[in-house]
């Protein structure tokens, strides 16, 4: 029998029999690693484990808590699930059933209504099937072939998937006992490697999307390599409902919507607009130190100005539709840089006055379909500290690297502890249609971007296809407290517009120049940012950020008069205090601060009338004890001032 080599990430080399699997070679190495693999990546692509070596290569053999495995793992385990549902329901109908993050779903037609019963007989069947040991194999077919196939299963939905697929290339399936199901794999070799797995929620989904074709019934699943890891996501689960921003913000009087106002057009409560104005306030506050300048910009515009900018080439399904002005077409402004590139024109530029920082608080507005609106997620009118940066090639860098810093004062301030940068590039097949059709300054800028994040020793990841059209960004990650991850915010760079602009500035020689221009938002829009705060703080904010600071609480109304002196002391140094001054008694005035998540709770009775104290409780630290009115109001207003972050 022909010899093979294997080059494992140790780079050892071990000798096996040609035809040998990934899955023999963890048998040969240890009985641990057997049973852990869920797939190999051979030459640098994944492959099942029982796909046979026929020369030598290099192996990496992957365990279920790497991404590749996990998502090995997600896509088995949705396929256990539809064979589990077929079984109990024949008659059911498979769709599809890709992965999501940290989870998958699988959509069926099927007549039975997927109730909490019905869904825990189909997850002790699945790990009745688990249990089986059922070998899971890859084949591949023609078009034809699985045509035949399909229709004799009697699957409609995977024959129309089938259709239209080009009829001269290869299907890969993947069988398990009596069930079949159409996908690209990779998958377990055996259903005895699921086992950690928990059946979620259902919801209903129209086929392909569309509202026209039929309701059909989906579940969704998740599954770790671990009991303890299946554990602590089903924990992060329970909390992230608790912490959901659209249920806090309703409980903490932040934000409403309103039908007649329209869908994804938030109401900023009293509470809400203190948290905006807070934001807004550390913004203004760090770009006067970075040397910029505040402009603002009208939020209606003439068409023209969009067609230069190519927003409307480019962006118009994304922006609302024109309006008619005298004759004239006119838009609600999607975003500020055409605007700001007018103010940058308005004037002859010197190399001495580069970089040009200019820096807008305002309200743009994007259309998003009604079926993606989310809460302060996903909305339709947009308030950011937004801002761009007009500066010279030999510039760029220290402005980029700049930029990424104020990210990272902000994750500081705000106990960001894990987030990456996601470098977004642009795709060859696309430009002159999703990009400006300029490869080389692509390349050439893409290179300055990169460089610029090695130097400045950021972490980052590559995308491509995901660039803006005018140039690559960053696209910031960040993960809540309990994990949950979001695209907060982007740094854009643009080497495309300011020519279409005529933007120049004159340098040293005497000659004039285009300057490239940097668009950023580093806390992205006070929508999305302040929904993330929310979950991440689960509404227990930090004392600067919370819209009521603290709550005088007097035992009695014999007390009213020196709790509103109170109140006013504290006022006048710019706290956010309010009174309770209602005939409750104090146990249940304490109970609701605490549901109102309010950091102190000041108590006056006699003893502190007479000697001007405050008996102060704070939230998750309880009584903190009596102390003069003065020393307390020092004492917060430091704390104010600092932004310290003294829980979470």
């Amino acid at each position: 029998m022909e010899k093979i080599n294997i080059t494992l990430p140790d780079k050892s080399i071990r000798s096996f029999e040609a035809g040998t699997t990934p899955q023999q070679v963890a048998d040969s190495i240890g009985s641990g690693l057997a049973r852990a693999v869920v797939v190999a990546k051979i030459d640098g692509n994944l492959k099942d484990l029982n796909h046979p070596i026929e020369h030598d290569i290099d192996l990496e053999l992957l365990t279920g808590d790497s991404p590749e495995g996990h998502d090995t793992l997600l896509h088995s385990t949705a396929h256990l699930m539809a064979q589990a549902v077929k079984e109990l329901f024949p008659n059911a109908k498979i769709t599809i059933g890709p992965t999501i993050e940290n989870g998958f779903y699988y959509d069926f037609d099927v007549e039975t209504s997927f109730s909490d019963e019905v869904l825990s007989e189909i997850e002790s069947k699945m790990k009745e099937l688990a249990r089986s040991g059922q070998d899971i194999i890859r084949q591949e077919v023609s078009v034809q072939d699985a045509i035949k196939i399909f229709n004799g299963l009697d699957e409609s939905y995977k024959v129309e998937i089938v259709e239209q697929i080009n009829p001269d290339e290869k299907i890969s399936m993947y069988k398990q006992s009596e069930f079949t199901d159409l996908c690209r794999g990779p998958h377990v070799s055996n259903t005895s490697k699921i086992k950690y797995f928990k059946l979620l929620s259902t919801s209903g989904a129209y086929w392909r999307g569309n509202e026209n074709n039929k309701m059909l019934q989906r579940i969704y699943g998740t599954v770790f390599s671990s009991k303890d890891a299946l554990k602590k996501h089903l924990h992060n689960l329970e909390e992230a409902k608790k912490r959901d921003h659209r249920k806090l913000g309703k409980e903490l009087k932040l934000f409403t919507f309103d039908d007649e106002v329209g869908p994804g057009l938030p109401l900023w409560l009293p509470n809400g607009a203190v948290m905006v104005e807070e934001l807004e306030k550390l913004a203004k506050e760090s770009e006067q130190r970075g040397g910029y300048d505040v402009v603002r910009t009208p939020h209606l515009t003439k068409g023209t100005l969009y067609e230069k900018s190519g927003h409307l080439e480019h962006y118009k399904e994304s922006m609302y539709p024109a309006m008619d002005v005298d004759g004239v077409d006119y838009y609600v402004k999607p975003m500020n840089c055409p605007h700001h590139h007018k103010i940058y024109s308005s004037s002859p530029r010197s190399y001495r006055e580069l970089p040009v920082r200019l820096a807008e608080y305002g309200t743009c507005y994007r259309y998003e379909k009604s079926g993606q609106l989310f809460g302060l997620m996903r909305v339709r009118s947009l308030q950011m500290n937004d801002a761009h940066i007009y500066c010279t090639k030999e510039q760029f860098k220290e402005e980029f690297l700049a930029v990424c810093n104020m990210y990272l004062e902000y994750f500081d301030i705000f106990g960001i502890e894990r987030y990456t940068m996601r470098l977004s590039l642009h795709s060859k097949e696309d430009l002159g249609k999703k990009y400006v059709n300029e490869p080389d300054l692509w390349l050439e800028t893409e290179q300055w971007v990169r460089e610029a994040l090695v130097e400045g020793k950021l972490d980052f990841e590559e995308v491509p296809g995901e660039a803006a059209f005018y140039g690559p960004k960053i696209d910031v990650q960040v993960w809540s407290a309990i994990g949950k991850e979001f695209t907060l915010a982007t740094n854009q760079v643009d080497f495309a517009i300011p020519s279409k602009f005529g933007l120049t500035y004159v340098d040293e020689s005497g000659n004039e120049k285009t300057p490239l221009c940097i668009h950023r938002a580093p806390l992205g829009t006070h929508e999305r940012f302040i929904g993330f705060l929310i979950e991440h703080f689960g509404g227990n904010f930090p004392l600067w950020l919370a819209p009521i600071q603290a709550v005088v609480l007097p035992l009695s109304d014999k007390f009213s008069d020196y709790a509103n002196k109170v109140v006013k002391v504290l006022k006048d140094e710019g706290i956010r205090v309010k009174l309770n001054d209602r005939a409750d008694k104090i146990g249940s005035k304490i109970r609701q601060a605490e549901l109102d998540k309010i950091n102190f709770m000041l108590i006056v009775g006699q003893k502190e009338s007479d000697e001007e104290t405050v008996s102060v409780r704070k939230r998750f630290e309880g009584d903190v004890g009596a102390m003069p009115l003065i020393v307390f109001k020092d004492k917060i207003v430091e704390e104010i001032k600092n932004r310290r972050l003294t829980h979470r």
